[in-house]
């Protein structure tokens, strides 16, 4: 459930069924966030919001929500051009080099740039769309390299050199970036 508040934008209520009273949180998206009892109206919710208006502004970062509604346009526009390109891209140097992998997944994940999953999925951030594509290639070719070793092993990294030659200038490079949107 959702309600529209006039200084803190749209206000999300978590209803959990271990919560006893509410407790107020920002979500990574930046949207207030009140977790509370099943019970909870949003009468009840928007109350306790006006009583603890003075505490909210001084404990939690809330953006504003104008910031909010121009990084979900952002995501939507990175998410378009990454389906448009990673998927490609990713096929393109699993071919050249042999790999196979059962899957690819976008995420707009805040502290990492990609992943590989057991069952053989790679994960790719859609920030990956804001980098250079030397960047982009080496992030694929690092999580490519984790089908052979699920570590960060010399032969983990030996293997990722012989794809990419530059890629601890890459990785270094990488740093200057977040994969946040």
């Amino acid at each position: 459930m959702t309600f529209i508040d006039s200084e803190f934008g749209e206000v999300v209520i978590r209803k959990n069924a271990w919560c006893t009273r509410p407790k107020f949180s920002v979500a990574t998206s930046g949207k207030l966030t009140i977790s509370a009892p099943p019970h909870t109206s949003v009468f009840l919710a928007k109350r306790w919001l006006n009583s603890a208006r003075d505490q909210i502004r001084e404990q939690l970062p809330i953006k504003d929500p104008a910031t909010q509604r121009a990084r979900d346009a952002q995501k939507r526009i990175l998410m378009k051009k990454a389906r448009d390109y990673l998927p490609y891209r990713l096929e393109f140097w699993a071919t050249k080099y042999g790999y196979s992998y059962s899957g690819i997944r976008l995420s707009h994940a805040n502290t990492r740039w990609g992943s590989r999953s057991s069952s053989g999925t790679i994960s790719l951030n859609i920030g990956l769309m804001k980098v250079p594509e030397p960047l982009r290639d080496y992030v694929i070719l690092h999580e490519l390299a984790h089908i052979n070793h699920m570590d960060h092993s010399e032969a983990f990294w030996a293997e990722v050199a012989s794809h990419d030659p530059n890629y601890r200038r890459h990785r270094k490079l990488l740093k200057q970036y977040s994969p946040g949107v």
